[in-house]
C-alpha cells in the first residue's frame, strides 16, 4: 500500500475511534423505566355475555390509558388535525352526528361513523361490512385511509418515537426496551384496549325497567313500544320485527342484512355492495351490519350512509317494507303500523338512552 494511502486510512480509523464512545448511553433505551403493568378484568355488564379478550393483548391500566390518549390525540393523522375521537365523540355515543365523516383533506367518507358502545362484544367482523376481524386490525386502517387520516404508519411511528411521553407510556404498557420496538401493532393494541372499556352502564331506563326492585317502570306508551319491538303482546299489537336484527341484551347483531334501503333491479346493482364486496358472495351484496340500538337517539343520522335524519324516517322506511331485492331480509315487510304505534316505538327507543355512558369521565378527552 502506498505510504500516503496508509496515512489516510490511519487518520480515518483514528477519527472514527474518537467519535465512537462505547460508554455513551443509547438515547433510545427504555429499560430504566419500570415495567409493572396492572392487569384488569374484562368489563362486565349484568345480563351481557362475557367479553372475549385476546391472549396477546390483555387489558391493563397502562394499556387502557395509553389507548385513551392515542384515541383522542390527532398525532396519528397527516396534518395532526384529526383524532379517532374526531369521528367518534363520547357525547354522541362515539359517533359524530354526520351522514358521512370528513377526513383531513375535507373529503367525505363513504359511510357513517358507527357507535362504539359495547364494541368489544362484537365477534363477527367490524366496520359496516365486517372487513376487519378484531379491534386491533380495525384500528390499523383509518390512519392510511385517504378519506380519513391520510397518513402513513412509518410517519406516525416516527412522531410517536419523538414524543415527550409516548415512548415511556408504551414501555409501561407493553414492556419494550427500546424505542425502535414501537410499532403500529402496539399502537393499535392500546387503542383496542381502550375501546373494549366502552361498555353500557346498565343504567338506561330500558335496563332498569327490566330489573326487579329498581323502582323504574315503562310508561304505557313505552310498554306498548316494548311489546311491539319484541313481539310480546300476544297478538294485541302488531309485530314490529325489530328484535330479529337488534336483539337483547346488546340490541345489536353479529350478522349482516339487506334491509331494503337501496333500490336495485338485481344483486349486481348495489351502489355500495357492503358485505358482498368483502366475501365475494353475490347474495351478500347490499348487506350491512345491524348496529346496536343502544343510545340510538344520540346517533342520528341513520343507516350506513346516514340517509335518514330522524327515527321517524327510519320507522317510515320499515313500515313501508323497503325496496325489493332477492336477498332482502324476510322480516323487512309492510308492517301497517298506525301513527300512534310508531310514536310508541319511538318512545321505547328513547328508553335505550344511556346517559351514564356518555357522561362517564373515563371516556372523556384526557387533554
Amino acid at each position: 500500500m502506498p505510504k500516503y494511502k496508509a496515512i489516510l486510512l490511519l487518520a480515518f480509523l483514528f477519527s472514527f475511534s474518537c467519535d465512537f464512545d462505547p460508554s455513551e448511553p443509547d438515547q433510545g433505551k427504555l429499560d430504566h423505566i419500570v415495567y409493572a403493568p396492572t392487569f384488569v378484568s374484562a368489563p362486565a355488564v349484568p345480563g351481557y355475555p362475557q367479553m372475549e379478550i385476546p391472549e396477546d393483548n390483555p387489558l391493563t391500566e397502562e394499556g387502557i390509558q395509553l389507548g385513551k390518549k392515542l384515541f383522542f390525540d390527532p398525532i396519528l393523522s397527516r396534518d395532526s388535525s384529526l383524532a379517532c375521537a374526531g369521528c367518534h365523540k363520547p357525547e354522541l355515543s362515539f359517533t359524530d352526528g354526520l351522514a358521512t365523516s370528513k377526513g383531513v383533506d375535507g373529503l367525505n367518507g363513504k359511510r357513517s361513523a358507527m357507535s362504539l358502545i359495547d364494541i368489544g362484544f362484537q365477534k363477527n367482523g367490524l366496520f359496516w361490512d365486517g372487513r376487519s376481524n378484531t379491534l386491533e386490525q380495525q384500528a390499523l386502517l383509518p390512519i392510511e385511509d385517504v378519506l380519513e387520516m391520510h397518513f402513513t404508519w412509518p410517519g406516525a411511528i416516527e412522531r410517536i418515537k419523538k414524543h415527550d411521553t409516548y415512548p415511556a407510556d408504551i414501555r409501561k404498557a407493553f414492556g419494550i426496551v427500546h424505542i425502535d420496538s414501537i410499532s403500529k401493532y402496539l399502537i393499535t393494541k392500546a387503542i383496542a384496549q381502550f375501546e373494549r372499556t366502552l361498555v353500557s352502564s346498565g343504567r338506561a331506563k330500558y335496563d332498569l325497567a327490566l330489573t326487579p326492585g329498581s323502582g323504574v317502570f315503562f310508561t304505557e306508551s313505552e310498554l306498548r313500544g316494548f311489546d311491539m319491538y319484541f313481539d310480546r303482546s300476544g297478538g294485541r299489537l302488531p309485530d314490529a320485527e325489530c328484535f330479529h336484527c337488534h336483539n337483547s341484551p346488546l340490541l345489536a347483531s353479529n350478522d349482516y342484512f339487506n334491509n331494503g334501503i337501496q333500490k336495485v333491479t338485481s344483486l349486481n346493482d348495489f351502489e355500495d355492495p357492503g358485505r358482498g364486496k368483502i366475501t365475494g358472495s353475490l347474495v351478500e351484496n347490499g348487506q350491512f351490519r345491524a348496529p346496536t340500538l343502544r343510545n340510538i337517539t344520540l346517533t342520528a343520522p341513520y343507516m350506513h350512509d346516514g340517509r335518514f335524519k330522524t327515527l321517524t324516517e327510519v320507522l317510515e322506511h320499515y313500515n313501508s317494507g323497503g325496496h325489493p331485492a332477492d336477498n332482502k331480509n324476510p322480516f323487512i315487510r309492510s308492517l301497517n303500523l298506525t301513527a300512534s304505534q310508531k310514536l310508541d316505538l319511538i318512545a321505547f327507543l328513547h328508553t335505550l338512552t344511556d346517559s351514564s355512558f356518555v357522561k362517564n369521565p373515563a371516556y372523556k378527552n384526557p387533554f
